[in-house]
């Protein structure tokens, strides 16, 4: 029972946890409003504004800076992990949905023209991440981590 009791204690993990959750159910209400249509994936897909990957992370190392300082292994260990989940996001993953959007309008094409193409799905397009939702993402986690800090 000691462990459960210390998981569910755990300002870091729950600083963490309640920092991807937030940011995946703004994504979904975001989704939403702008597109006037409900989309259940929005909840656990990626891509899309706020980033939930930057909203974790930024939430980890916040956390993990309260509790620990600044001058800490852990809070550096955090950090770089932050910064390298939020420049993939920006980067690799969000080049991945361009092509992704590129490949698909191809098949289409293709399609059209009379040619049978042997892919079943689309292509996931919802990937990555522009620096605007990057950044919404990390002030996000940031805020949660600091009111989640505050009430352990």
């Amino acid at each position: 029972m000691d462990f459960l009791a210390e998981v569910f204690n755990n300002v870091v993990l729950i600083s963490a946890i309640l920092g991807w959750f937030i940011a995946q159910v703004l994504k979904t209400i975001i989704h939403l409003i702008i597109n006037k249509k409900f989309v259940a994936e929005r909840m656990v897909g990626s891509g899309g504004m706020p980033s939930s990957h930057s909203a974790t992370v930024c939430a980890l190392a916040t956390a993990t800076g309260m509790k620990y300082g600044g001058g800490s292994f852990e809070f550096a260990i955090a950090v770089i992990f932050a910064i390298i989940v939020m420049y993939d996001a920006m980067g690799v993953r969000r080049e991945t949905g361009i092509q992704a959007r590129v490949l698909n309008e191809m098949m289409e094409m293709f399609t059209k023209m009379g040619k049978e193409m042997t892919v079943e799905d689309k292509l996931k397009e919802f990937v990555g991440h522009t620096p605007l939702q990057v950044l919404a993402g990390a002030v996000l986690g940031i805020i949660i981590a600091a009111v989640i800090g505050n009430i352990f």
